[in-house]
């Protein structure tokens, strides 16, 4: 691809080849990081697949670092795109908005309002009664898509801005259901598409 004086070249040692490095890096830490989100998730088909060039790419990469120890611009390069890397996986992943999350809304609020509203767009939810520090709480659970996990929020922010509540990834739910509980009403797109009555 180079001839053999451009490879010896200041051209190539101080330009060409750490920018190689970089963009190498940038590919692998970037596979890696969505790998990890994968496996975390378990999935078994996408993971090993990912593993397999971000393996390969690391592999030209070092070797590279290996044959120019003496060149500082291949470390900086090495550093910068892991560090690239990195932040482009996250921004990737974060776009997929993969899996489902558990949301747990903790209300003093007498709940009615919010659980119609949930109910109108489509979420199933589960009430719990219980027992806070200050006295009596309802207590929602319901599990949405990560992508839908905004419109939630401001469903929550909108008719009861002082509700408390946590949202936690979910590695696995049952095919057949998206929400919790007995009182799941109104419908709701499952997870591998169309839509589902609640009980």
């Amino acid at each position: 691809m180079f001839s053999a004086e451009f490879l010896q070249s200041d051209t190539f040692a101080y330009v060409v080849l750490p920018l190689i490095i970089f963009f190498a890096r940038i590919s692998d830490v970037t596979l890696g990081t969505l790998r990890i989100i994968f496996v975390s998730r378990g999935n078994k088909t996408i993971a090993p697949f990912l593993g397999f060039f971000e393996v390969l790419i690391w592999v030209i990469a070092i070797s590279n670092i290996i044959q120019h120890l003496d060149n500082v611009y291949c470390y900086l390069a090495w550093a910068s795109g892991f560090a690239t890397g990195n932040f482009i996986g996250m921004k990737i992943e974060e776009r997929l908005a993969l899996g489902v999350n558990l949301v747990r809304i903790i209300t003093k609020k007498e709940a009615n309002v919010l659980i119609s509203e949930l109910h109108q767009h489509g979420y199933g939810a589960t009430i719990v009664d219980a027992k806070g520090r200050d006295g009596d709480v309802h207590v929602i659970y319901t599990v949405v898509k990560r992508k839908e996990i905004q419109e939630l929020v401001d469903l929550i922010k909108a008719h009861n801005p002082n509700a408390f509540y946590v949202v936690e990834d979910v590695r696995f739910v049952s095919h057949d259901e998206v929400s919790f509980g007995k009182s799941i009403s109104g419908s709701r797109r499952n997870l591998f598409g169309g839509v589902r009555k609640g009980k």
